[in-house]
């Protein structure tokens, strides 16, 4: 190659460089910046992911405590047959907590049975912590885990479903509690007279965990398009381990203190606890929501376990999976299962950005639709008549009657019973028919509902067994970040269906047949109250908002 060309090819060849040299740096600059911007944005979606920083200088304050009664055996239980408590396994959990926001106090009495919430045990309940709290009885609310293998706490329980027929002027009868229901008062009472000392700023942390494993839908539908109560022996039928259409939802609650320790959380699932219970075998044990938040209490506080309140969802046609072949372990194993779950969704605990507390109880009404004909009705008293004798002289053949289906791990004696339950309604709405009174029947049920906001969190209580389409309208609606629909509140006035789930004839959807005396439900029935929560919900959000 000539000599000039390769000079000019090494001039060049050094431009170039030195330009690429240049563009590098440019680049490496301005790369710089881009990474910068990017770790940035990054670090600032990871803030909003995480949500803000905890509220300082809280208003909201609480306080809580945790008790736990241990009946005898031989105590009397709700079973049809009379059967009383076969075996004590364990003792049954309580948590009294007090919240307070300004002039506003509310207390949460959480408990780990279901008997409480028979309306005259629960009034006298309620009144005695009002009283001693200084509280007007609407601010003190009742929560039971709907836990199946407890105990009646009065020897005359009347529940609200049944009290329909009580003339006004006359008024709920008086509770007689039993040994053990004196104790479950004198324990509420004593725990509640402390708290108001204890109270101390907090905040609110929440987290949503999932769990698929412990429950099952149990409103069965045939190829004709009836419907039925599946149990354990239906469910084998469905293939292996049916579940269905569930609420897998597993939120949890905690409140921290100025020093960020836990100081209580709440627990909610949805799901009847039904593991341990037979009603012709009795036990006592919390089964798996109190085994649940001892799990929880433990992790969360190791050398001294913090109280963790359990509060029952829309659980009126999921059901625990094991009821009538399970046990205690079972409870225990599937407690461990859902407590696992609240664990792994405490990693992603999010402190609330709003503070503080709202309260309403405010009433609904429910729409009612009318009684049967009277030859539908004279039909059906002459089939459960016929159930009932054939049930008494032992036929196993008694498995279905006016709709209704029952399961071969009961006796015949005990669905004999669950039929005599029945025949009083049926008989009662004849009688109007015949007395040409069939128009007169209520056209609405008004109940009172119970709402709060803790902090980014939204409480729906109602004093139902609301069906799972309920709490999905009110968590699906809710302006708050975590929605939390709760059944069994105070009283329960039995199964509420949402507007699908009305006028099917299986156990839940017909019940207004074990109530004195209620006519059934119409469209479009229990969404009444999803709407009236969500009202509510959108005010405090509101208010919050505009603070």
């Amino acid at each position: 190659m000539p000599t000039q060309f390769k000079g000019a090819m090494q001039t060049n060849t050094m431009e170039v460089t030195a330009k690429r040299k240049h563009c590098r740096k440019q680049m490496g600059q301005t790369l710089g910046w881009r990474s910068l911007l990017l770790l940035f944005g990054i670090a600032q979606a990871w803030t909003m992911t995480a949500g803000a920083a905890p509220v300082e200088h809280p208003r909201l304050r609480a306080a809580s405590l945790e008790f736990a009664i241990l009946p005898e055996a031989n105590t009397p239980t709700s079973s049809r047959t009379g059967a009383k408590v076969a075996k004590v396994a364990g003792p049954l959990k309580t948590t009294v907590t007090l919240l307070e926001d300004g002039n506003l106090r509310l207390c949460l009495v959480t408990a780990h049975l279901l008997s409480p919430v028979a309306a005259n045990v629960s009034a006298m309940f309620r009144r005695a912590i009002a009283d001693d709290l200084k509280l007007p009885v609407s601010n003190v609310l009742l929560f039971v885990s709907h836990n199946h293998s407890d105990l009646v706490m009065a020897s005359n329980p009347v529940g609200a479903y049944a009290s329909y027929c009580i003339p006004p002027s006359e008024g709920l009868p008086e509770a007689k509690l039993l040994p053990v229901g004196r104790e479950m008062l004198a324990q509420l009472r004593s725990h509640a007279k402390r708290l108001p000392a204890m109270l101390q700023p907090v905040t609110v942390w929440w987290a949503e965990g999932t769990e698929g494993r412990i429950t099952y839908n149990r409103k069965g539908r045939r190829a004709d398009g009836s419907t039925y109560l599946m149990r354990e022996e239906d469910r084998d039928l469905m293939g292996v381990d049916f579940n269905g259409d569930i609420d897998r939802q597993a939120p949890i609650v905690v409140l921290k203190n100025e020093q960020g320790k836990p100081v209580a959380a709440l627990a909610q699932f949805t799901g009847h606890p039904v593991a341990s219970y037979h009603p012709e075998k009795p036990v006592v044990f919390g089964d798996w929501p109190q085994v649940a938040c001892d799990v929880v209490a433990k992790h969360l506080s190791p050398s001294n376990p913090l109280p963790v309140s359990f509060m029952q969802g829309c659980a009126g046609d999921i059901n625990g999976k094991g009821m009538f072949r399970g046990g205690v372990e079972l409870a225990e194993k599937y407690g461990r299962m859902l407590g696992e779950s609240y664990i792994k969704a405490l990693d992603k605990l999010k402190p609330s950005r709003r503070d503080g507390l709202n309260y309403a109880a405010e009433n609904a009404r429910i729409p009612l639709g009318p009684i049967p004909s009277e030859n539908v009705l004279k039909a059906e008293i002459a089939e459960m008549e016929d159930f009932i004798r054939r049930a008494a002289a032992g036929d196993q053949n008694t498995l279905t009657c006016v709709g209704l289906n029952f399961p071969t791990e009961l006796t015949p004696a005990y669905r004999g019973k669950l039929i005599e339950a029945v025949l009083p309604w049926n008989r009662w709405a004849l009688q109007l028919h015949q007395t040409g009174k069939a128009d007169t029947v209520l056209k609405y049920l008004e109940v009172e509902m119970y709402v709060l906001r803790l902090g980014d969190v939204g409480i729906v209580g109602m004093p139902f067994e609301p069906f799972l389409g309920i709490g999905r309208q009110i968590r699906s609606r809710s302006p708050l970040p975590l929605a939390i629909p709760c059944g069994y509140v105070n009283v329960s006035h039995g199964y509420l269906t949402d507007g699908p789930n009305t006028g099917d004839r299986e156990y839940m959807s017909s019940y207004y047949r074990y109530t004195k005396f209620r006519p059934p439900y119409k469209k479009p029935a229990g969404d009444v109250l999803a709407d009236k929560g969500i009202e509510i919900l959108n005010q405090f959000a509101k208010h919050e908002n505009a603070r």
